[in-house]
């Protein structure tokens, strides 16, 4: 563990006020179709390059969005020999790393089997609960884990078997957004919309034992689990287009197809299970929740 000093890393993001730079994607929905055709847009008039979206990779896209194309940050990631994915979902992060490490043996593990059949020869798929004991007997070199926050309910005890499992000198790398919302202007606060809804879910996921602001704590939690060198970078996801610097507008268009088109699969369970609300209430609370994320007058992000 190499890096001497704490980074604290803070990704500004000023608003664009020409109301012309908009993003109308309609009253009551999100299209993702339509946030496709306007990041073309966007990429053509600004020089970038960006994969199209495609089922499985929207949320890595817009991670590499937020980070400049960047997959990881542990210094230990590019030389690591033995990998964890945790989490993996669709497996998309450790194929492409599996491409880009041949010589690196990657394990991607998650509760659901829906990683592709055919993989890079030096990659593995595994289903299984890392909230129980886990089982390996040759430690990591690499841990890395992505968009986990809400998933365990014992942040401090995953943390600590994680560190259990890394060779000496080996890294862990989390990467999470928080809840609530956050602004730095005043255009999000209550009586929107929004603000109600992100309340509402921090509340619920508190009650569940699985917060989705718990990645604040990652930083003390590692420090008090034994690691050494913990370095923190924030980022920021804005809603929408709102933003006036170029790559924070495309990042927060990304923001809007990632979360934006799940909003439903991001309420129901939270809003059904703790609240007590019926799944029409849902839906029928939601166009509103859909027309404040897509409102560039609130300049609302999450933190990174």
């Amino acid at each position: 563990m190499q890096e001497p000093d704490d980074e604290h890393h803070v990704d500004h993001a000023l608003a664009d006020n020409d109301e012309d730079s908009a993003l109308d994607l309609g009253d009551d929905q999100i299209s993702t179709a339509s946030i496709t055709s306007t990041i073309r847009n966007f990429q053509i008039e600004n020089g970038h390059t960006y994969h199209a979206l495609r089922a499985g990779n929207l949320q890595n896209q817009h991670f590499l969005a937020t980070f400049g194309g960047r997959a990881h940050f542990a210094p230990g990631a590019e030389t690591a020999q033995r990998v964890l994915d945790v989490g993996t979902g669709t497996g998309i992060w450790a194929i492409q790393y599996a491409d880009a490490h041949p010589a690196a043996q990657i394990i991607g593990v998650d509760l659901s089997p829906i990683q592709p059949t055919y993989v890079p020869p030096n990659c593995s798929f595994e289903i299984d609960d890392l909230e129980h004991e886990w089982t390996w007997s040759i430690p990591f070199d690499y841990i890395f884990s992505r968009m986990m926050v809400g998933s365990f309910a014992d942040w401090p005890g995953f943390i600590g078997i994680t560190y259990e499992n890394l060779t000496p000198g080996g890294w862990l790398e989390l990467q999470d957004c928080i809840f609530p919302l956050g602004t730095d202007d005043g255009s999000f606060h209550e009586g929107q919309t929004i603000y109600e809804w992100s309340s509402l879910l921090l509340e619920a996921s508190n009650k569940l034992g699985r917060s989705l602001g718990a990645a604040i704590h990652h930083r003390d939690r590692m420090i008090a689990a034994g690691f050494t060198n913990v370095t923190m970078k924030l980022f920021k996801w804005p809603t929408n287009s709102w933003p006036k610097d170029p790559k924070h507008k495309i990042v927060g268009m990304w923001a809007l197809a990632n979360i934006g088109s799940n909003v439903e699969g991001l309420s129901m369970a939270l809003l059904s299970r703790v609240h007590g609300w019926t799944r029409e209430q849902v839906l029928a609370y939601l166009p509103a929740v859909r027309k404040d994320l897509q409102d560039n007058r609130i300049h609302a992000y999450w933190p990174m």
